[in-house]
Formats: C-alpha cells, structure tokens, sequence
C-alpha cells in the first residue's frame, strides 16, 4: 500500500464548511468537514474544498491559511437558499466540477453533493466516498426518526448513492444502522469514522453564576432541534434556582416563522427575561459561552452524531441531552445525563439536581474532559484518510465498472 500524499476533493454542495455554524443549514457536518480538511492538509495532502457559490463577491479559487483550496462553483443564484431549493442546482454544480484539476479521489458530503459528485469521480474514473450526515425519513415518520426530504429526489437519491458508491462514511455507529436499514446498503461498504473535537479550543474556565448561573443549547433553529423543549425546562425549574438560557444559532433557511414561536412560547412561559437569543456565533465565541456554562442542553429530535455535545463535554460542562440516535455516542454515560423521555418536567428535575449538587456536577465535567481527550480531529482524519487508501488499493485491483 502507498503512503504517498493524495489529491482529494471533498465535495459540500449545500452549504459552505467555512461558514459560520448555526447559520442557515451550517451546522455539524460543517464543522466536521472543515477540521477534517484542514488536518488532511496539515499532513501534506492536497485538499481542494469545492462548494456552491453563495455570495458573489469571493474569489472562485482561493488558499486557505490552512493550505486547503476553497472552490465555489456557480450553480444558482449566489445567495443563501433553503435546502429544498438546491436540487435544482445539482446538474450544474456537476458541470463546474470539471474545472478540477485531477484528483485520486471524491468525498461528497450530503446528498446533493453526492448527486454531483458520484457522476464527476466516475467521469475522472476515481473511487466516491458519501458522507450522509443526515438520512431523510418518510413523511409519515415521526419528527423523531429524522429530517424530512426537503426536495423529491431525496429518498430515491439517498437510495442510489448508498448503492453505487464505492464507501460510505458513517459518522456513528446510529447511522450506519440507518444506511443499512432504511437505505439498503452493503455491509462491506460502510465504514464508521467518529467525529473529533478540539479540546485546545473547548476547554473548562470558571462557571458564571453572577446574578445567576445560565445553561446554553447551541443549534440550527428548526423543529427537529427541540428547542422548545429547552425553553420548557428551564420555566419548570423552580424559581429559586432557575438558569438563563442561552440559545446559540440562527434559524435554518426556510425557518425564520420557527424562531417568533420560540420568542411567543418564552413569553408564553413568563420567562422571556431568562432566554436570550445570540444568532450564530464563532467557533471562539461559542467556545467561550460553553466555558462558563453550568450544563449544555441537546434537546434535539434526532441527531446523527451530535457533536455540540462532545464540545460541551471537552468544555467541562455536563450535558443533559435526548437518548437518540448518534447522541448515544457522542457522550460519556459518567459525563452526561440522556433522557428517553421528552417530558419538561424529567428535564427540568435532573438539570435542578445538577445545578445544586456540586459534586455531581464536578463528577460530570471531570469525566466528559476525560472523555473528549479520547477523540481528536486528527485521530478523524487519519482514519478517513485511511478508508481512502483502503478504496483506492480495491479499485486498483478490480476492473472499474459503474454503478448498474
């Protein structure tokens, strides 16, 4: 097997990796595939970042200080647009794929991406890599089981890349259950690559409780966040010990009417003057926020993986978070406390005992420390790096074919 550097395209339609997370559709998969790209780089190879143009007053091609290329491709109008829009952009994304120089490989992140990446490294004869981040549900499926296909060609298009790509990448163990039920995916093909966090950035400080202490929830708002349970815990917490919460994000494209309910429920609630909306912040200032916070909530419907949780954790700062999906993974069992129900009151009882139980809350942020120095962003890109190579010595020894 060679060790010699690759040539990599890592393909994000959608949205940019180099966005500010909690804007718009920038999220984890963001956070994970620039960190991913930048230590893949950092290693000496070759990574060119290509995604759609959303605003036109950026160089097509830029270097990064990071030394990954950074490519926007003109598909569509260079704005920020929803999700359920983009699908109309796939064919001419994939035509600007072609101004790529040659490449040993293609990773697409999501499954706009890969509707335009599986084509392009078939066209280049070179392995594709799909990354789902997240896998449509059925309408009919509760909020729950996961995101909606915001566009038609969703389902069937999650269903043809899990069938025609070389490997898929997992980023938990959740969801590769997922690609294996509800997509149908081959066994042999799915590989499981733990998203990392970055334990300089995240770090403990002291907890603020001047006037009094606050808890934060960190998301894209839409429904499938849960942030209205959030909201919920904190009003039944008893008023004596009652947090600030702080809700850290701006709302998903398409979304704004979700973030004027969470205002209403707050005032509903008669709590308004504890909940205080950031926007989207910086990775600096995010890390900042989780720092002197006494718990970090995830009260999400569904998540992939979860990765505010693990920099909640790498902060020092408990989590009480959903027992769904990749959540499971993203938490230490001695460093978070995952509730099965949804039930404000079993939320709002355990963050009360953890705001007024100072050993258990030292038990908690210990631990979660612990934990996240387990996962590092190298330790990530060296095993993708590593189910490349795996691909690329499969594809030298077989005769290509393409997908029937």
């Amino acid at each position: 097997m060679s060790c010699r550097p690759l040539s990599i395209a890592v393909v994000a339609l959608h949205t940019s990796p180099f966005s500010a997370p909690g804007s718009g559709d920038v999220g984890g998969m963001n956070v994970l595939v620039r960190a991913t790209a930048e230590r893949m780089a950092s290693e000496g190879h070759h990574v060119e970042v290509i995604t759609r143009r959303f605003t036109p007053d950026l160089p097509a091609v830029s270097t990064r200080p990071s030394g990954v290329v950074l490519r926007l491709v003109d598909a569509g109008p260079a704005t920020l647009r929803p999700k359920a829009e983009q699908e109309a952009f796939v064919a001419a994304f994939r035509a600007g794929l072609d101004a790529v120089c040659d490449v040993d490989i293609v990773h697409s992140h999501h499954w706009l991406a890969g509707m335009a990446g599986l084509p392009f490294a078939r066209a280049r004869r070179v392995p594709h890599v799909q990354s789902f981040h997240s896998i449509a549900a059925h309408p009919s499926t509760a909020l729950s089981e996961g995101e909606r296909p915001e566009s038609a060609g969703r389902l069937a298009g999650e269903e043809y890349l899990a069938r025609c790509s070389d490997a898929i990448v997992a980023v938990s163990h959740a969801e590769e259950r997922t690609i294996l039920d509800r997509l149908g995916a081959e066994q042999s093909r799915v590989r499981v690559v733990l998203p990392g966090v970055d334990c300089g950035l995240f770090r403990p400080a002291s907890r603020c409780t001047d006037p009094r202490p606050y808890v934060v929830t960190a998301a894209r708002l839409e429904p499938l966040k849960g942030i209205d349970l959030a909201i919920r815990t904190v009003a039944a917490v008893p008023a004596d010990v009652r947090p600030y919460l702080v809700i850290a994000g701006g709302p998903t494209d398409g979304y704004a009417w979700h973030v004027a309910e969470l205002h209403a429920l707050a005032e509903q609630l008669d709590i308004a003057d504890r909940v205080h909306f950031t926007g989207p912040l910086s990775r600096e200032r995010l890390a900042d926020v989780f720092a002197h916070a006494s718990a970090v909530l995830v009260p999400s419907h569904s998540e992939t993986y979860g990765l505010v949780a693990l920099e909640a954790e790498a902060s020092g700062v408990p989590v009480l978070a959903s027992a769904s999906g990749g959540l499971v993974e993203a938490v230490s069992g001695r460093a978070a406390m995952l509730l099965p129900s949804r039930d404000p009151a079993a939320w709002a009882a355990r963050l009360t005992t953890l705001l007024c139980d100072d050993d258990l809350w030292g038990s908690l942020s210990a631990a979660g420390r612990r934990f996240a120095r387990q996962r590092s962003w190298d330790r990530t890109a060296q095993e993708t790096v590593q189910v490349y190579r795996d691909v690329i010595d499969q594809a030298a020894s077989e005769s290509w074919r393409p997908c029937a």
